[in-house]
């Protein structure tokens, strides 16, 4: 009798289980998106991306739910927000808007299928290993943006000759250092004005009226993207010959 009670309380636990653990799976699977910028500019960007995602069946809210985290500027939130996203067991992580978010999302996990978008070099940034088999869980796309870097010294040289000095608006030691290092060999003078944070654009812009440049260059970085209408208007108003990375500085120059 206590033989077949046994069975029986066996046999329904062996139910219980798989139910048990069906349960504690959040009800539809979970996108993880995180961003170094503010959402707003990025509007057309994430409206891509939820086309992209409905053209394989996938709309958010149906069968799909995305948690956004934007850094707005700050690269100290970039680490804890991946943390967070990683503990809330999404089934895949973007990592959009440069190297940062990217770099933020490979530190947080292992496991976690990971997206990233990027405009620079994953195997530099030790994203991945090998560009055509990355490794891991990573993996992206990347635009080469940032590596167009010194091209950009050159047309800015070729507009503006007579440059003694050109300052360079970065939020990136490493971004900065490549453009030293191309500037070097044409014995031209760099000033970097280092922004880490959308609150230092116009701190940087007050200091290069104070002490002018002869032209200037923005580095390519969803950053000075985000505020691309402010620096645009502060480099006019400065009346500075100046080279973005983006047409859509220029859009908003109009």
């Amino acid at each position: 009798m206590r033989r077949r009670r046994f069975i029986t309380l066996l046999g329904g636990a062996a139910v219980a289980w798989p139910l048990a653990a069906r349960a504690q799976q959040p009800a539809m699977p979970v996108i993880g998106y995180l961003h170094v910028a503010s959402p707003e500019p990025y509007a057309p960007m994430i409206a891509a991306f939820l086309q992209g995602l409905s053209e394989v069946g996938y709309v958010e809210g149906k069968n799909v739910k995305i948690e956004f985290r934007w850094a707005e500027g700050r690269l100290d939130r970039l680490a804890p927000m991946a943390t967070e996203l990683v503990g809330q067991q999404v089934a895949v992580l973007v990592a959009a808007g440069g190297d940062d978010p990217a770099v933020a999302a490979k530190a947080a996990t292992r496991d976690t299928p990971t997206l990233f978008t990027i405009g620079g070099d994953p195997v530099r940034y030790g994203l991945v290993s090998n560009l055509s088999r990355p490794d891991g869980n990573i993996t992206g796309v990347t635009f080469f943006t940032v590596t167009l870097g010194p091209k950009r010294l050159e047309i800015l040289r070729e507009l503006v000759p007579s440059a003694a000095t050109i300052a360079l608006l970065s939020n990136s030691d490493r971004d900065a250092k490549e453009i030293e290092d191309a500037a070097r060999p044409l014995g031209q003078k760099i000033r970097v004005l280092r922004v880490g944070s959308e609150q230092e654009i116009d701190p940087a812009f007050r200091s290069l009226a104070q002490a002018p440049a002869d032209a200037l260059l923005i580095v390519s970085n969803p950053l000075f993207t985000n505020r691309r209408e402010q620096i645009v208007a502060l480099a006019n108003f400065l009346r500075i010959p100046a080279v973005y990375s983006l047409r859509e500085y220029v859009v908003s120059s109009a």
